[in-house]
């Protein structure tokens, strides 16, 4: 207490007044421009977050004044979600962006105590995921277009999320057997985005396989590009959107006659269950599919991993 009263003390009246107008703000207003100010968020980042917001924490916590925020009613929220029935998943989502946005306020005098210290957030455990078979990824390929095998063979060839393999570029093949990942299509706008966890004018690389540059090189011959470089147009849009891939991918598992529950996004878990089973490390596979945290990674594929230790007693025998 005796340094609250101290920084209250010693702050300049000035700025006095602009922590008592940030703690008075009412946490709808005050989240909204904080979303604004987010600016290496990529479009598609914005949309979800909003979601989150308006489908989540506004019902909640909209009018509520940021300085009376505390763990206490951080913790009351969590445990809304649970009279909700909202999923872990969608819990840590909520949880994530409300912390983000209570640190910022306290960050910048709003909040006096932290409201998160102590508290427990929702742990989301990821579902068994489902992952294609090689000859089910070949199926697709060969009842689909040849517009839907490039999306294919970047995602479960390179790791490529969707929206990374509508912009498919031939400038993005750096060497023989790397590309360069500099860009995403909005799958919504139809329109070029940063990537994920990126800021503009920053890229990941990631291991071309020999049949990934064929099948690109092929396309190409057989069908060109645009005045951009860009594989992938319609018709009627120079690039694809999540609608083109959702309808040509259901038509293809149709066609392939497979009943798996099994999404594009399936595709990026067999690049990962290739990488890991073939012994690379987790952290060079978190880092070609673009993630941000390793420990999600590890969540979700940990049980791909070969067994280390015995691999490793082998290994470490070699040297005695």
């Amino acid at each position: 207490m005796s340094k609250i009263y101290d920084d209250k003390r010693n702050t300049p009246p000035q700025q006095a007044e602009l922590r008592r107008m940030i703690g008075n703000e009412r946490f709808a207003p005050y989240a909204s421009k904080w979303l604004t100010r987010q600016r290496h968020y990529a479009q598609g980042s914005v949309r979800a977050v909003n979601q989150v917001l308006n489908s989540l924490v506004f019902p909640a916590l909209a009018s509520r004044r940021m300085h009376s925020f505390t763990s206490t009613v951080v913790e009351d929220f969590i445990m809304s979600m649970d009279e909700r029935s909202v999923g872990l998943a969608s819990q840590q989502n909520a949880f994530d962006i409300l912390r983000k946005i209570l640190l910022d306020a306290r960050r910048r005098g709003g909040i006096v105590e932290d409201p998160i210290s102590g508290v427990i957030p929702p742990e989301y455990i990821p579902r068994k995921i489902t992952i294609p078979t090689v000859d089910e990824i070949n199926a697709l390929k060969e009842v689909g277009s040849a517009e839907l095998g490039v999306i294919i063979n970047l995602m479960s060839g390179s790791g490529l999320r969707n929206g990374e393999a509508y912009a498919a570029n031939t400038e993005r093949m750096v060497a023989d057997d790397v590309y360069r990942i500099t860009e995403q299509i909005d799958g919504v706008s139809r329109k070029p985005a940063r990537l994920k966890h990126r800021k503009h004018g920053e890229f990941r690389e990631t291991p071309m396989p020999e049949s990934v540059r064929d099948s690109l090189l092929r396309f190409v011959k057989d069908h060109g590009v645009d005045a951009n470089g860009y594989l992938l147009r319609t018709q009627r849009s120079p690039h694809w959107a999540h609608t083109t891939l959702q309808y040509q991918w259901g038509a293809a598992k149709k066609r392939a006659g497979i009943t798996k529950p099994l999404t594009a996004y399936s595709l990026r878990h067999f690049f990962a269950s290739n990488c890991l089973c073939s012994g690379i490390p987790v952290t060079d596979v978190a880092e070609w599919m673009g993630h941000k945290d390793i420990n999600m990674t590890f969540k979700i594929y940990r049980h791909l991993m070969p067994a280390s230790i015995g691999r490793a007693a082998k290994l470490l025998n070699k040297g005695l």
